[in-house]
């Protein structure tokens, strides 16, 4: 079996907001399943039977084109959902769950993509990151950056071989070892120190931090990062990266709940 197929990335895309993917994202993530998620937030006031009536059908011929744009760009499975919803971060944790994505990717402008910053901390399981790293970067020919931020001086060390164990396992995954790169920066503000060095990078990859509730994507720096960077953000869901088992099974039976959302059809 494909090991690619072992992930599913879910990219939401409002589609009569005028947001586009960048052809430079279509490319690089032709090598993994993708969900596209077509979606609308709509006003209190607009009931999703109105939506649907309203934009429905225009929305899903906008859906259905870029649809056929990641077919046409070779990717090996797309399909597609359409929604209407008064909470979009809620709608994408939702459709995650339900689509069994593992991460979600939120657009921003990619004019050039050739450089991936992926930021990982001492407790994240690295080597689903490098597994998931692996399908991406298949293909292509980006560079990757893991970026590490260590509290103090007494945790440098541990930092660098936290880096190091980083590149042995997209190695492991048959990544050349000479499109990997790594930084470490001590005693600095994790969100801020992630933010400049995304300013040097064309896309960002994080994952949810502890405690990570498998019905909360967006509740903790993802979310910050995701509005104030100007790359477009892979985010990694929580429940890939965990290592407690105990945690995991407790997450496993709480559902998502989410605001009034109209799931229009599902496309294949």
């Amino acid at each position: 079996m494909d090991p690619s197929r072992d992930h599913r990335v879910l990219v939401p895309v409002d589609v009569l907001g005028g947001e586009n993917v960048p052809q430079t994202v279509i490319e690089a993530f032709a090598s993994v399943p993708v969900v596209l998620l077509g979606y609308r937030e709509i006003p209190d006031q607009l009931g999703p039977d109105q939506a649907r009536d309203q934009y429905g059908a225009r929305a899903r011929d906008e859906l259905d084109e870029l649809h056929g744009v990641f077919e046409d760009a070779g990717c090996l499975d797309v399909s597609s959902r359409l929604v209407f919803t008064r909470d979009r971060l809620k709608t994408f944790e939702r459709v995650a769950v339900d689509a069994n994505c593992d991460a979600i990717l939120l657009l921003n402008p990619a004019p050039v993509l050739e450089r991936v910053l992926v930021a990982i901390r001492g407790d994240v399981n690295l080597e689903y990151i490098a597994r998931l790293l692996g399908a991406l970067l298949a293909g292509t020919e980006l560079e990757v950056t893991f970026f590490h931020v260590a509290p103090d001086e007494s945790d440098r060390e541990r930092g660098t071989d936290l880096l190091d164990e980083a590149i042995e396992e997209l190695v492991a995954v048959g990544v050349d070892r000479a499109r990997i790169g790594t930084d470490l920066v001590v005693d600095g503000s994790p969100t801020g120190a992630i933010l400049e060095a995304a300013g040097e990078h064309d896309m960002l990859v994080v994952g949810e931090s502890r405690p990570s509730i498998r019905r909360y994507i967006f509740r903790d720096r993802a979310k910050k990062l995701a509005r104030e960077t100007v790359d477009p953000v892979l985010v990694i869901r929580g429940e890939y990266l965990e290592t407690d088992d105990g945690d995991d099974e407790d997450a496993s039976s709480e559902t998502v709940e989410t605001d009034d959302v109209d799931v229009i059809e599902d496309g294949s």
